[in-house]
Formats: structure tokens, C-alpha cells, sequence
């Protein structure tokens, strides 16, 4: 299960949907309203701690990840197999985990142990150092296409030319970061309850370091480090964004973006951000080959890994929906420093997108940071039209390497090898016109777990049966809460869809299951969300067995590997600034489908190892319309106007 739990958790953003993207307000000042609205309300428990800044100032009263009984466990994970396994299959199931259950059974010391845990002081969360371990920075393959995750940006008509799109973009950016850095940024609100902010901190001025047998996240001085980092034609530029304690403006910033394309114009230079390309033990020594090269190479490794973001600009001009999504999801392999955890792209045509890299934060932070880079862009909330720019300010700094026979063997492998990974995936766009969230309501559905069912419909049509699924379930409420697992396969979802394929079934049954589908969705991801899912308990459970001690039958039970194999990797983001977004599939015979939820539209992002992402495509696109005919003689006609 670890490695199941590892690979689909570092594969699929936490995305749920925390803001309405509306075109009056900024989420900023959304979220500031919402402050408004709930510091009077919030339940016992949560305290103000305002010297803590604006940021943080929930942050030490967020309760604590609860352990769920060893009995809400079992009931809800024995209820997760019925679905999937056969009576047979089911009853050997049943049996092992009443013995992990039984008063004298191994499962009540590791909850004992899991308890006593939880209560240490030293750990805010139980989960939290052992999942960031285990699903991040342990894990070997490469972050690209596995780990890391893209969004692609609406157009800006205004800023077709790519450096004014990329200073546009940055000065947006610069502005998030000083409210995270100052701490001035307003918290998130889940259900009216502020959530956590723990991993703002991760988001600038840090890097991803390769290790062995694990890597480790770094974080550098923002106040010593104003720069960022620019690559171009494989090219780093090192751009400083405060001179003489000023920021740049974004006529300042245009002109280095400028001039970095001048600089860059002449040739490419060896690939060296190809190496973050690579399995994180091959990086790991060609790390090392690096830094013995020359000695002034950790300086500039330090440059790279300093630096406030990313900004790469792309010698590549992609148009279609599907061209994009390649391009913001990996590129070339070369024009990147994978590491690094924010990077927004530029395109010689004008088209944007971002990178983010997983194991320290998670989608919503990012979601939010892009979210509002766009907002402030296309209301125009900055001012972008400052026109001066001051003589003194620095060239961009060219981050040279000097490059060894070697080093260059490496580069060439890493090459070779991203080539390789990539060409083995098939990623398709499903952008449905059809119809999105506000009919969705009106058919008194929550519109994540409808989209849920499109994607069950789909998978049904294409294969005949369901197999388990994986959608993220934020835990933020709590203090440094990531991740909890939905498993979208019920014993209803499967009727409904069953039913669907049988032509003698009619469609008021056809509605009658469906809705007890979208009940059955919605009553797991509350659960999930609220700390009682049971995946990450098993997985806590399981990682307290002492070296030797003898597994339990529970885990040794072969349902209990395949109901945690990700046959789909779903997650949702929304937002009306994004024309895409999406990551890679978690298991070779599975799928990798991301969703946006629009008021008119629902766009599918779908990734496979050569499984056909092109007809899972189209049968997102059938079930979706399927549906819609479905329920439109549920809705009541409008009433005549008199």
C-alpha cells in the first residue's frame, strides 16, 4: 500500500475547491470578507493570535488530525471492498480484519502506539512528517511526469508579446509573495473554519534538494535573496526584483525579460536543469558530479535554489489545448529546474502556464497564487503602467556552469531518459461545452460529486466494471493537514452505473440510484475531510510495526493492495482564469484525470500509459451527455409570467 498511497498522493494535487472565482472581487478580497464575516462566529477553540500576522494568526488553535476508532475504520473500509471484490474475496477480507480488530488483536496496540502519538506534544500531526516521507521525499521516480502538476492560463489579449506577458505575470507574483513574506496574506476558510498555512512557507526562496534514500526540502532568507531566477534557451539569469530597496516595476522587469531574451538569442547551452529530470538517485549523483566539476558551481547551484521563483522563458509557441497541457506539464525536459516549487512559463506566442513541484505544499496554495496572479492581470488591480525604468539598475546576471566531460554524460543520459518516460504517456483534453456547474445545481447536485459519477460513467462504458478510484480530500482544518483519500467506488455508484448499461432499466430507477450515488460520494468525502477516511489510519498503522514484528493478515490481504491501486486519479480545480490543468496517472493500468468545474464548461485532463486517453476521452464526453438528458425532465418548467 505504501507505495500505491506514495505514488498516487505525490501524482494528484490537493485541489478542493476552496474559492468561487468571480471577475468583481480578488480572492484576497474574498477572503478578507469571509475574515469579516467568521472571526465572530468561529466555534470554542479557535483563538486570534495576532502577533502571529494575519497569516498565521489561527494557525496554533487549528485542532489536531484526529485517529478515527478502530471500529469507523473497519465499517467504512469493509464497506469500500464490497464494490470491488467478489463474496469469496470479500469474506477472506472480513475475516482479517476482525482479527486486526479483535480485543487481543494486533490493530489495538498500533492504535495504542497511534494514540500516544498523537498526543506527543513534538507532533502537531501525527501524519505529517511520516506522509511527507513517505508519498514526497522518499519517492524515486522522477517529480516529471510523476509528481509535479500544471495549470495553463487564459490568454491575455493585451500582452501577446512574451516579455510584457512574463513582467505582467511577475510583478503579479511579487505582490503575493510580499503579503506571504510580510504574513499580511488573509488565511483560507474551509466551511467557515480557517484551515492551514503552514505550507505558505514552502512557496518562495525554497528549493527540493536530491538525497539518499530521501530528499529534503531547503528555505533561504527571502530578505538576502531578491532575486529570480530567469532560464531561457537552457540559459539561467539571475534578475534582481528590489534594487536599492525598491521592487521593479513592471516596465523594469519588461526591459530585463528583454534583455535576457538578447542575451539567450545566439545558442542553447548544455541542458543542465535536464538533470532534475531524472529518478531522484540519478540526480542524487549527478549532483554530486556537478558540484566536483568546479568549485564555482555550488554558487551558482545556490543562485538556482535561492531564488524567490521561476520564470521560464520557452523558445516553443503551443495553440492547442493539448499542446499547452504538454508544455506546462514537462516541456522539453531542458528549459526547467524541476526542484524548484514555482515555475511560470512563457511562450514566444504570449501563452503562460506554471509548473509546481508537490512534496512541501499542495495545490491549493498554488491554486490561490495563480488564481490571484491572474485576477490582478485582467481587472487590472496593479498598476502594470508605470513607465519608468531607472539607469542603475544590474544587468540579469548570466548562472554559468562549467561543464565537465563528465557532467555533460550525465546531461546526455537525462536527455535520453526524459525523452523516453515521456513518450510512453497519452495525455488528451476533454474541454465539454455542454454544460457545467450552474445546471449542475439545478439538478440539486454538489457539482464535484456529479462530475465524480461523468468519470465512473465513463470508465464503466470503456471497461464494463468499476475499479477502485482516488479523489483528494483536503485535510487543511487541521493543524499541518494535507491529504485524505476518498474512494469514489460505492456499492451505489456501481448500481447506477450498472443500470445505465442495462437497457431494460428504466430511468426513473436510473435516477432513483443515481442520487443514492451522489449521497453515498458526498457522505465519504465529508468524512475524508473531516480526518475519518481510513487510508492514511492504515497507513499510520502500519508504519508503526516494529523491524521483525510479523504484518498483520489485514495488510497481507491481496484486496488490501488493490482497493488502494488508483485505477483513476481524480482531482477538481476551478477556476475561470485556467484553461487546464492537470498531472500524470499513478499506476501503469491506470488513468490520471483532472477536472476544472465551470459555470458553462467542464474541462478533463486525462493521462494514461497507453491505454487510449483519447476514448476515455470521448466517453467523458458521452457520459457527461448522457447524464445532462438524464436529469433535464427532473427539472421543473419555468413558471409562466403573468
Amino acid at each position: 500500500m505504501l507505495a500505491s498511497l506514495a505514488r498516487t498522493e505525490a501524482r494528484s494535487p490537493t485541489l478542493r475547491h476552496l474559492f468561487r472565482h468571480q471577475t468583481k472581487t480578488t480572492p484576497l478580497q474574498r477572503l478578507s470578507m469571509a475574515n469579516r464575516r467568521n472571526n465572530s462566529s468561529l466555534p470554542a477553540g479557535y483563538v486570534e493570535d495576532k502577533s502571529k500576522g494575519a497569516m498565521l494568526r489561527f494557525q496554533d488553535s487549528l485542532p489536531r488530525l484526529p485517529v478515527p476508532t478502530l471500529e469507523e475504520t473497519a465499517t467504512r473500509y469493509l464497506k469500500s471492498l464490497k464494490p470491488l471484490l467478489s463474496s469469496a474475496e470479500l469474506e477472506a477480507s472480513t475475516k482479517a480484519v476482525e482479527e486486526f480488530i479483535a480485543p487481543n488483536g494486533p490493530g489495538r496496540k498500533l492504535q495504542e502506539k497511534l494514540l500516544t502519538r498523537r498526543e506527543d506534544p513534538k507532533h502537531k500531526n501525527w501524519l505529517h512528517e511520516w506522509w511527507n516521507d513517505a508519498a514526497y521525499l522518499s519517492y524515486r521516480d522522477p517529480i516529471v511526469p510523476y509528481v509535479s502538476y500544471f495549470y495553463s492560463h487564459r490568454d491575455d489579449r493585451r500582452r501577446r508579446d512574451p516579455a510584457t506577458r512574463a513582467a505582467a505575470i511577475t510583478t503579479a507574483a511579487l505582490e503575493f509573495k510580499k503579503q506571504v513574506d510580510t504574513g499580511s496574506l488573509e488565511p483560507e476558510y474551509m466551511k467557515k473554519l480557517p484551515i492551514c498555512m503552514d505550507s505558505y512557507k514552502w512557496m518562495f526562496n525554497a528549493s527540493r534538494i536530491p538525497a539518499k534514500p530521501a530528499d529534503y526540502p531547503v528555505k533561504f532568507d527571502p530578505a538576502q535573496n531578491k532575486h529570480i531566477l530567469v532560464i531561457r534557451k537552457n540559459q539561467f539569469f539571475k534578475v534582481e526584483h528590489e534594487v536599492a530597496g525598491k521592487q521593479l516595476n513592471t516596465s523594469e522587469l519588461e526591459q530585463a525579460f528583454r534583455r535576457v531574451y538578447e542575451l539567450a538569442s545566439t545558442q542553447r547551452s548544455p541542458a543542465i536543469g535536464a538533470l532534475t529530470s531524472e529518478h531522484r538517485d540519478v540526480w542524487t549523483d549527478a549532483r554530486a558530479v556537478l558540484l566536483s566539476a568546479d568549485s564555482t558551481n555550488a554558487k551558482s547551484l545556490e543562485a538556482i535554489e535561492s531564488a524567490s521563483f521561476v520564470v521560464c522563458l520557452d523558445d516553443a509557441a503551443p495553440v492547442t489545448l493539448e499542446e499547452r497541457a504538454h508544455a506546462y506539464w514537462h516541456g522539453d525536459g531542458q528549459n526547467r529546474w524541476f526542484d524548484k516549487p514555482l515555475q511560470f512559463i512563457v511562450n514566444d506566442n504570449g501563452t503562460s502556464g506554471f509548473l509546481g513541484e508537490h512534496s512541501m505544499m499542495d495545490g491549493t496554495p498554488t491554486h490561490r497564487l495563480n488564481d490571484f496572479v491572474n485576477d490582478v492581470i485582467f481587472n487590472n488591480k496593479l498598476d502594470f503602467s508605470d513607465p519608468t525604468v531607472r539607469s542603475s539598475l544590474p544587468e540579469p546576471q548570466a548562472v554559468k556552469f562549467v561543464v565537465t566531460k563528465e557532467l555533460q554524460a550525465e546531461i546526455d543520459r537525462a536527455v535520453q531518459d526524459f525523452t523516453a518516460v515521456i513518450g510512453q504517456h497519452e495525455l488528451a483534453v476533454q474541454a465539454y461545452q455542454g454544460y457545467g456547474k450552474g445546471l449542475i445545481k439545478k439538478f440539486r447536485c454538489s457539482p464535484d460529486a456529479y462530475v465524480q459519477m461523468i468519470i465512473q460513467l465513463a470508465y464503466h462504458k470503456m471497461y464494463g466494471k468499476n475499479r477502485p478510484t482516488y479523489e483528494s480530500a483536503a485535510t487543511r482544518r487541521f493543524q499541518q493537514g494535507r491529504t485524505e483519500t476518498c474512494r469514489s467506488v460505492s456499492e451505489a455508484s456501481v448500481a447506477w452505473c450498472n443500470a445505465v448499461a442495462d437497457p431494460a432499466a428504466d430511468d426513473k430507477t436510473r435516477i432513483a440510484l443515481f442520487r443514492k450515488a451522489i449521497d453515498s460520494h458526498l457522505e465519504y468525502i465529508t468524512a475524508a475531510s473531516d480526518g475519518k477516511g481510513v487510508d492514511r489510519h492504515l497507513f499510520g498503522l502500519k508504519r508503526l510495526l516494529e523491524p521483525g514484528q510479523s504484518v498483520p493478515a489485514l495488510y497481507q490481504d491481496p484486496a488490501y493492495a488493490y482497493s488502494s491501486s488508483w485505477y483513476l486519479s481524480t482531482s477538481q480545480l476551478s477556476s475561470e482564469f485556467f484553461n487546464g490543468y492537470g498531472w500524470s496517472q499513478v499506476i501503469d493500468g491506470g488513468f490520471g484525470i483532472a477536472y476544472m468545474i465551470n459555470e458553462n464548461s467542464i474541462n478533463f485532463n486525462i493521462v494514461s500509459k497507453g491505454l487510449g486517453s483519447n476514448k476515455m476521452s470521448f466517453y467523458l464526453n458521452e457520459a457527461a451527455g448522457e447524464m445532462r438528458d438524464l436529469l433535464l425532465p427532473t427539472l421543473e418548467p419555468p413558471k409562466a409570467k403573468l
